[in-house]
């Protein structure tokens, strides 16, 4: 493999795929997480562990977090559709395989309303098999996938909006710059609570707002002019994610606040449609919802040569976690930040110990091979009260 960047090259051998297993995990909150469409009340997580014939071993992770259901449903997914289809099989690379999949499911994918699920289910074979192939080769994600530098930014996530300012003043003591807030509750809620943490963020901080879709075009346009004196940095998803273009173009001339969206677009041909319309300066694929690495890595570069700004979305456990801080810190350049939910969630924090030292806003990956963490699954359900 050959990163067209860095022209630097690490030999990989073709791999035959010999298991594949899904792990449904799900922690009971202490504390629900709020979003505009719904909340959650325990945080599931789908991990995959794959395996090929040399015992080589991979770990990804499928998102599955609202509603928390679904962890079961892909589970079952990748089960009984998607791994018959790859184990035994032999693959150069594993943009090999995802081709494959993607090519063997298109037409199910359809026939069953559930492009979603299926995309989701490839996406975390797709980072168990990276992740595979760069312990294979002995070397941290990040740099397999040819980057110079294991220092990414990071950014606090996930902010409820029950006294936000909370937890915005503890996230900012263990070492955040950055933080996105919820919106969507209300104009009179949403609008308190931007001012009160706008008025306590010290300088050098940033402040990002995600409505996760609640407006229609004309309450979108009257938040953003509300929001436009406080300078946010971006305002993600003021609209629902399939909304006609057009709508997103109106919205993005009439506000000098940056859009940002992405992690419900599915497919090359979204992210092109979306980058071509120049609506967004922020795009944020999900590789945990869409694409894995591999359907990821080319849209990150066509973003970077659009001259917009490549921030990945991620809300779950810690794997997915791990896997976009490495191809951020492998493809992120100047600009690029990692989410980090805020909320409470030891399959995340168990999962991903890198990223539990923030400095000044940025964390250090490690030079530890492939994602650098080795899921212990009994552990994990003990941690969730779960039976053995």
């Amino acid at each position: 493999m050959t990163n067209p960047n860095t022209k630097q090259a690490w030999a990989v051998r073709p791999f035959t795929l010999a298991r594949i297993e899904a792990h449904v995990l799900r922690w009971p909150v202490k504390r629900p997480v709020q979003t505009s469409f719904g909340t959650m009340l325990d945080r599931p997580a789908l991990l995959v562990r794959a395996e090929d014939a040399d015992g080589a071993v991979g770990w990804g992770e499928i998102w599955c977090n609202f509603p928390s259901c679904g962890a079961e449903h892909r589970a079952r997914l990748l089960e009984t559709v998607v791994a018959p289809l790859v184990l035994g099989q032999s693959y150069p690379s594993a943009e090999a395989a995802f081709a494959h999949m993607s090519a063997r499911t298109a037409v199910l994918a359809i026939q069953s309303g559930e492009p979603g699920p299926i995309a989701q289910v490839i996406a975390g074979i797709d980072l168990a098999l990276w992740d595979m192939l760069s312990r294979r080769a002995g070397v941290p994600l990040w740099q397999f996938l040819g980057g110079a530098s294991e220092v990414i930014r990071v950014y606090a996530s996930g902010i409820n909006p029950d006294r936000p300012e909370d937890t915005v003043r503890a996230k900012h003591a263990e070492g955040y710059r950055a933080f996105k807030l919820k919106v969507g509750f209300g104009e009179e809620r949403d609008l308190a609570n931007v001012r009160t943490i706008h008025a306590w963020l010290p300088p050098g901080t940033e402040l990002m707002l995600d409505a996760n879709q609640a407006w229609d075009l004309k309450s979108a346009l009257n938040m953003a002019s509300r929001f436009s004196e406080f300078t946010p940095r971006w305002l993600e998803e003021p609209l629902r994610a399939n909304r006609p273009l057009s709508e997103w173009a109106q919205l993005a001339e009439q506000t000098e606040i940056p859009l940002a969206a992405g992690e419900n677009l599915i497919g090359p041909d979204a992210f092109e449609a979306a980058i071509n319309s120049r609506t967004l300066k922020i795009v944020q694929p999900d590789l945990a919802k869409w694409g894995g690495i591999s359907g990821c890595l080319p849209v990150i570069d066509r973003i970077h040569e659009a001259g917009l700004r490549y921030c990945p979305h991620f809300l779950g456990a810690g794997v997915g976690q791990l896997a976009s801080a490495h191809i951020l810190a492998a493809r992120g350049r100047t600009g690029g930040m990692l989410e980090i939910d805020s909320n409470e969630n030891p399959l995340r924090a168990v999962l991903s110990p890198a990223l539990g030292a923030i400095v000044e806003g940025e964390a250090k990956l490690g030079n530890e091979a492939g994602l650098g963490v080795e899921p212990d699954i009994a552990q994990l359900r003990d941690i969730c009260g779960l039976r053995p």
